[in-house]
């Protein structure tokens, strides 16, 4: 399934599945047919298997006998960002070239890290798609971009084995991390990473059913029409399921929390001379099997 969290008009928030050029409102289309499912989607996540694949099977129905009310197309709605996660851990350095470019341009350690790089973004730092990245002159002027692949946690994690990590996963999306490379602070990366608007999500969470291997799917982030990343998560130096075990060995991975598995080659710090964003850039992260994050940058002075 392709879940997208959207809104129509003026209305609430609601959790829908993209099928093509249309988003099927789920609450409406299982009361439709005289049962129930969650309006929003941590809480659809949280309510386990059995209700996912009501989901599935109402979805799988005759569309013919949707209701009207439950079928918008694409262009009517407006798509945020499919969900507020509890917390949302960052993976540093987890592709070899990023790694090297990182060590000319950002003064980090020439070898390749023994264990994951980890951070944190906060909740607040989401924002959805379509919605702006906020550049602020007074706070930065080497703002940054990183395409990763996001996992989605849907069972609680806690000291899981790599074996085990999989079955913890609810589905994929796509974070951009953004970064006020001058703010990093006594090499604590919190603010540079962490304001407003500096972890656009989404624009949907495809579950893992319908992904045969996150481990072999190409990604490219482009500037305003120019392509500055393209690579494979197959590069990756900790895959998906080390990730998982390696943050569970101490962290509760709770559904809804989000890890963005780390940034490819190609960040604007690692250009010769280096490139960072400015009001006016339109910033397109695509990952394959997802889709495509596209956010204006506008000037927040």
């Amino acid at each position: 399934m392709r879940l997208v969290t959207y809104t129509v008009d003026s209305a609430a928030a609601r959790l829908g599945a993209q099928i093509d050029d249309r988003v099927i409102d789920l609450a409406a289309l299982a009361a439709h047919h005289a049962t129930e499912l969650p309006q929003d989607l941590l809480t659809f996540i949280g309510a386990g298997a059995d209700v996912h694949d009501t989901a599935r099977r109402l979805l799988d129905g005759d569309a013919s006998e949707w209701p009207a009310e439950a079928v918008h197309s694409v262009e009517q709605v407006v798509l945020n960002a499919p969900l507020r996660p509890g917390k949302i851990i960052g993976v540093g350095l987890n592709y070899v070239e990023h790694v090297e470019e990182s060590s000319r341009s950002l003064d980090t350690d020439k070898e390749l890290p023994p264990r994951p790089v980890l951070f944190s973004k906060p909740a607040t730092a989401v924002t959805g798609p379509g919605r702006p990245i906020l550049h602020n002159g007074d706070l930065t002027q080497q703002l940054d971009w990183e395409c990763e692949l996001a996992v989605v946690i849907g069972r609680t994690a806690f000291r899981v084995s790599e074996d085990d990590a999989y079955d913890h996963i609810f589905g994929y999306s796509i974070v951009n991390d953004i970064s006020a490379r001058d703010q990093r602070r006594s090499g604590q990366w919190f603010f540079s990473k962490g304001q407003d608007s500096y972890a656009p999500f989404g624009p949907a969470v495809v579950t893992a059913d319908d992904i045969d291997d996150p481990m072999s799917l190409d990604l490219e982030l482009r500037v305003s029409g120019v392509t500055k990343q393209k690579s494979n998560t197959r590069h990756m130096l900790f895959p998906i399921a080390r990730l998982i075990a390696d943050i569970s060995s101490g962290v509760t991975l709770e559904p809804g929390d989000v890890i963005a598995t780390g940034s490819p080659s190609g960040v604007g710090a690692g250009m010769v001379p280096p490139e960072f964003l400015a009001p006016g850039d339109l910033v397109e992260a695509t990952v394959e099997h997802i889709g495509t994050l596209t956010n204006p940058v506008v000037d927040a002075r």
